[in-house]
């Protein structure tokens, strides 16, 4: 169609009068041209409202729509494609006709676009990351999973930062920000929400909630977070009373921020000391799980007051403890993070603000909804109630799972607990197949949970309480990435492919 084309025909929707008609030729033909083009604009207008929400980590908290049959088992049958892919831990991110994810492999970190339909490589675009930053062994400097809103995709590295490219792998506009001080890297990924791209991060120092223009990269608002210390969870959206809130789990603490502003709207104590769950949202319920080591009420690790650690290390008298001083070994193996400025030695404000962690951390599973005033719409919603509590088989990585009124938490070992979403009460408690430590969230749909171990063993649960087994593979591949549901098929990535399955006979 010519430019310029739909300026002619659109301001006139209606039919030809009669007058008009006493000139066929001319009325036939405006009449045409004008329906014509009204049919293009409500296809148009169709296609929009039709269009896929935007993606990103947990953007549907694991569940799927229960309108399409997934598959039970993996086998020749369901295995529609693998395609080999260099190491990383991003979970694909499933937009268009595209999976965007990003890999780490001979010092190089980058996006790459797959062909959603046969895992064909589309592009590949390499980081300009000049500092690698420094990670977890057992982690990736690729950990954060892409986001798309259709239009662009958006990849976050914390040795470098943001990253934003069209869907043909044009660079749009870049935003440097890393590395961050933090010996284990960054795990936190961007989402959007309200045409804002948004991204957590909680470090030792100088952590922060920051809002970008998804169109150029300019900051919108950015919030410091003071206080708290070294986290990776996700934040998540949840709308109550008509608003939307951004929901972060960090250290001891979940807050609620403003959308528009980067305001903190609200906050519940009671986390864990590092938080690498992201929550769950079902309805006006929010579902928090956090555990890390030494936060168990029977295996709590602690630090000792200031005065007795000087007294008994500091041998010199400087009034400050170097790390061939203390003999402590749970601060010996945080002294990094505990030494905030990088001095090689801590001071008193540096153990206190350390040791208050320690005192303050909580591992449960809590459960959280607005009080009945603040529920109501349009309402500020500020104020919020512990529905329930349970402090049992959590989870350290994997983010918690509600579907059917259920509640998954798999722990390190492969122990699944479900328990009543209404109420906490304990439903079973079992050992899955393939016993090893758990990184991939898991996800359902169709009656159907799915988890996979860091082994590569797959789970394929019938949904419920009462879980059954229904099948189980074993990649024999190393797996971090949380797997996806997209309309019919399951996408897996694991350190060496990503898999796509689903029926063979679906279109």
């Amino acid at each position: 169609m010519p430019m310029g084309y739909h300026k002619l025909c659109l301001p006139s929707v209606f039919p030809p009068s009669a007058a008009q008609m006493k000139t066929p030729s001319i009325a036939t033909s405006s009449w045409s041209c004008r329906s014509s083009c009204w049919i293009i604009v409500l296809f148009a207008a169709s296609f929009a409202q039709a269009a896929e929400p935007a993606a990103y980590f947990r953007a549907d908290a694991g569940v799927a729509a229960d309108s399409k049959p997934l598959v039970e088992k993996f086998d020749d049958s369901t295995l529609l494609w693998r395609q080999p892919l260099a190491p990383g831990h991003s979970t694909p991110c499933v937009c268009g006709d595209s999976i965007f994810l990003t890999t780490f492999e001979n010092k190089e970190l980058a996006t790459v676009a797959l062909d959603r339909r046969t895992g064909k490589p589309r592009w590949r675009q390499v980081a300009p990351a000049r500092e690698l930053e420094t990670f977890h062994p057992t982690g990736s400097p690729a950990a954060a999973t892409a986001a798309c809103d259709g239009r662009r995709v958006f990849t976050f590295f914390g040795s470098y930062g943001l990253l934003c490219y069209d869907l043909d792998g044009k660079l749009l506009w870049s935003k440097p920000m890393g590395p961050f001080q933090d010996e284990f890297g960054s795990g936190s990924s961007p989402i959007l929400v309200d045409g804002k791209l948004i991204l957590n991060e909680d470090h030792d120092r100088d952590s922060f909630l920051l809002a970008v223009d998804p169109a150029t990269g300019d900051t919108i608002w950015k919030t410091a977070r003071e206080g708290f210390t070294r986290s990776y969870a996700t934040p998540v959206v949840w709308t109550l009373g008509g608003r939307r809130q951004l929901i972060v789990a960090g250290a001891l603490q979940l807050v609620a921020y403003d959308v528009e502003t980067g305001r903190q709207l609200w906050s519940m104590d009671g986390m864990a000391r590092i938080v690498n769950t992201t929550p769950a949202i079902d309805g006006e319920m929010l579902y928090v799980a956090t555990w890390s080591p030494g936060g168990d009420t029977d295996a709590r690790i602690g630090m000792e007051s200031w005065e007795s650690a000087t007294k008994q290390w500091d041998k010199n008298a400087d009034g400050r403890l170097a790390r061939d001083e203390v003999s402590n070994p749970e601060v010996l193996d945080r002294f990094f993070r505990i030494d905030l400025n990088q001095d090689r030695g801590l001071d008193e404000g540096e153990w206190k603000k350390y040791a208050r962690v320690f005192e303050l951390a909580k591992n449960s599973i809590q459960v959280f909804r607005p009080t009945t005033s603040a529920s109501e719409p349009s309402a500020d919603v500020k104020k919020m109630e512990v529905v329930w509590q349970y402090q049992k088989g959590l989870p350290y990585v994997p983010s918690p799972l509600v579907y059917r009124k259920v509640v998954y938490l798999v722990k390190d070992g492969g122990i699944l607990t479900t328990l009543d979403a209404a109420n906490g009460k304990l439903l079973k408690t079992g050992r899955l197949p393939g016993a090893g430590n758990y990184m991939a969230s898991p996800i359902a749909g169709d009656g159907k949970v799915y988890l996979l171990s860091e082994r590569g063993s797959l789970n394929v649960l019938a949904a419920g309480g009462k879980w059954d087994i229904l099948s189980t593979h074993d990649f024999a591949e190393r797996t971090v990435a949380s797997p996806v549901i997209a309309d019919d098929r399951i996408y897996i990535r694991t350190e060496q492919a990503v898999y796509c399955l689903g029926a063979k006979t679906s279109p």
